[in-house]
Order: structure tokens, then sequence, then C-alpha cells
């Protein structure tokens, strides 16, 4: 009997594997397509500002999504068999804080960056997230008999809205 490779394991390893495939593409991939022009003047200007800022409250919800977990983080989908129902802190206003600061992040940096290719990958993330929070959750209400109604009462990965 052959052994599965780690990162098709049961707790949802593979996620791990595309979203530090993704996240690499967002730091290091090309912002603009070859022969368009980078964002300049006034414009480039206003985006490092929103950049700033939009990059800022990412890293705020990562924070307050970190500490709030404590000893139930983990990077895999799948929470731990130890783990308890967090839902306190940036936990209050979305469900995935983490994932949001990492969008917001990946937002702001492709503002910073100066081109359109950036807020693509963002997009990209925000989609990537999405699915794998939609996984996650099947999980957490196996896990937690209140999650279901911690879904109805919190956004998942935009304050209010989404």
């Amino acid at each position: 009997m052959s052994k599965q490779p780690w990162w098709k394991g049961a707790k949802g390893e593979w996620y791990v594997v595309v979203q530090f495939l993704l996240l690499g593409l967002t730091v290091f991939g090309p912002t603009t397509l070859p022969g368009w022009p980078a964002w300049s003047g006034v414009w480039r200007i206003i985006t490092v500002v929103v950049g700033l800022v939009v990059g800022g409250v990412g890293g705020l919800f990562i924070m307050s999504g970190l500490f709030s977990l404590g000893s139930n983080l983990t990077a895999v989908p799948r929470p731990k068999e130890d783990a308890f129902m967090v839902v306190h802190g940036a936990y209050r206003f979305v469900r995935h804080p983490i994932y949001s600061g990492i969008v917001l992040g990946a937002f702001g940096l492709g503002f910073l960056r100066g081109g359109w290719l950036g807020l693509l990958y963002a997009l990209i993330l925000f989609i990537f997230f999405d699915i794998k929070s939609r996984r996650e959750e099947v999980w957490l209400r196996e896990k937690y008999a209140d999650y279901a109604d911690y879904q109805q009462r919190v956004s998942k990965l935009v304050p209010f809205v989404y």
C-alpha cells in the first residue's frame, strides 16, 4: 500500500501549499503586463497612501486573529482536536480574520506596487480563501454545535458585508 504525499493529507494540507504559492505570486509576481506602464503621477501617490492604509488594516486583522486563536492556531483548515470555538477579538466581526487580513494585505501590496496585476493577485487570493474557508467551515460545523448560529451572526471575510 502506497502512502499519500503529505500535501494530500486529511487535514487540508494542499490548501496551505496553494496558499503559499499564491502569496509568493502576490509578493514576487510582475505588477504589469509587458508593454503596460506602471501607475504614475498623482494616481501613484494616491495608490501608495491607499496601499499603506489597506495593508495596515490587514495587518491589524491578522494580528488580532492570531492573538484571539492562541493555541488553536493551525495552518491547515481542519481544527485541532483539542481546539475550542473562538468568537472574541476580530472573530466578532468576521469569521476568518486572518484570511481577511491576508487579502487586505495583498490588496495593499498591489496598490503599493503600482500595477493592475497586483490587484488581480489579491482578488485571486480572496477567491481562494473563500473556497478554503468553505471547506474549513464544514469541519467547524461538525466540531462545534454553535458554529451554524455563529455563521448566521458574523460575516465570513468582509465585516458586515460577506
